[in-house]
């Protein structure tokens, strides 16, 4: 077949309105360093997330997980050991690796894949400088639980939300929980600036510390490089598009709900075929459509899947797969069976196509494939 259907495909504005945006750039020539656009993303983006000023943009997500480490200062009093989850994307453990801490792997929760509190608290020692938790797929982590372990050692939780913009826990955005949430601007994403990432912040002294850190170690109020910073600042075209794209993703969000809705419509309650169940008080973005199949019910495996609607055309994703601890870089440093849980998540979880503009007829095609595999 000639028609490609890709796991996900980025949202676009109308044309004519991001051109009326990047229109002033050809007269004030202020293409970086914070210029108008750069100023107008972040207040608005910052009123979105309800978050007000204690937001900060960055050039991607990897580098704002980077400069929320170095500004929180972990490791910096000799602890440095980071709690978190190997179900997720490398980005995660590299940025905790390349701060020089140390990942403390525990395993997930079954209901929704993110990080098991109970196995966090029985990990926490001497050396435990933070939490990371990973919200997955748009599913919250346990943030009172983690909160409240966090207060009880003195630690501090940062939160891997590359998956969660836009998610409420009752009157509460993901991006409010924890002393920093890193939030991924990617193409990919429910969405983005093209490429991006946003750091927000509990504490409004960690402000100076993350323009630092993004711009060379230059101390924005003295002007003296006062730490090893790189460049990780976001540009005014791609600033230029996530003001524009502000405007239009609750009506992105709602169309990726009627699209999940047609793929529950159709799958739930076959026989090994699991869907995750939303928690009643979190609104959630539906950025992903996760399947996990149970090969000895379903009779196919995930991957007999994921080839079954490649030969479609349809370009599905193992997501998470493998987990990063099984990554080369990090192989024998690790026990493979100390996370069973995440372990047969990652074998077993396949994304489905989900996006703005996905119709119910492919979202019906997609279904046909998938229930066609069943033995």
């Amino acid at each position: 077949m000639n028609k490609q259907i890709l796991v996900t495909r980025s949202s676009m504005p109308p044309f004519d309105e991001y051109v009326e945006e990047i229109r002033p750039l050809w007269e004030s020539h202020w293409l970086t360093n914070a210029g108008v656009e750069h100023e107008k993303f972040r207040s608005g983006l910052g009123e979105y997330l309800g978050v007000g000023e204690n937001v900060e943009l960055f050039v991607n997500g990897h580098l704002a997980l980077e400069c929320a480490l170095k500004a929180l200062e972990l490791g910096a009093d000799g602890r440095d050991e980071v709690i978190t989850t190997p179900y997720t994307f490398a980005s995660t453990t590299n940025a905790i690796v390349r701060c020089g801490l140390k990942p403390v792997f525990v395993d997930v929760k079954p209901d929704d894949l993110t990080i098991d509190p109970a196995l966090v608290e029985a990990a926490i020692t001497s050396r435990t400088c933070a939490i990371m938790g990973v919200h997955v797929y748009g599913n919250l982590c346990d943030v009172d639980a983690i909160q409240r372990m966090a207060s009880a050692h003195e630690l501090k939780v940062v939160y891997d939300a590359a998956h969660a913009f836009g998610v409420r826990k009752g009157n509460a955005a993901a991006a409010s929980f924890g002393d920093a949430s890193m939030l991924s601007l990617h193409a990919t994403k429910v969405f983005h600036s093209v490429e991006g990432g946003a750091v927000c912040f509990r504490d409004s002294a960690v402000r100076d510390r993350l323009r630092a850190w993004r711009n060379f170690g230059i101390n924005p109020k003295t002007g003296e490089v006062e730490c090893a910073g790189g460049n990780a600042k976001l540009d005014e075209f791609r600033a230029a598009m996530g003001v524009v794209n502000l405007r239009h993703v609750d009506d992105w969000i709602a169309d990726r709900a009627r699209a999940e809705a047609r793929y529950r419509e159709r799958l739930e309650g076959a026989l090994g075929v699991r869907l995750f169940e939303p928690t009643p008080e979190v609104s959630l973005n539906h950025i992903y459509m996760p399947v996990l199949f149970n090969p000895d019910k379903f009779g196919a495996t995930r991957n007999d899947v994921l080839e079954a609607l490649a030969a479609h055309g349809i370009r599905a994703r193992r997501y998470f797969y493998p987990l990063t601890s099984d990554f080369p870089c990090y192989r024998g440093v690790f026990n493979p069976g100390d996370y069973p849980i995440a372990r047969e998540a990652s074998v077993r979880v396949l994304t489905l196509p989900l996006y703005e503009g996905l119709s119910n007829e492919d979202v019906d095609m997609i279904c046909d494939v998938v229930l066609g595999c069943m033995r």
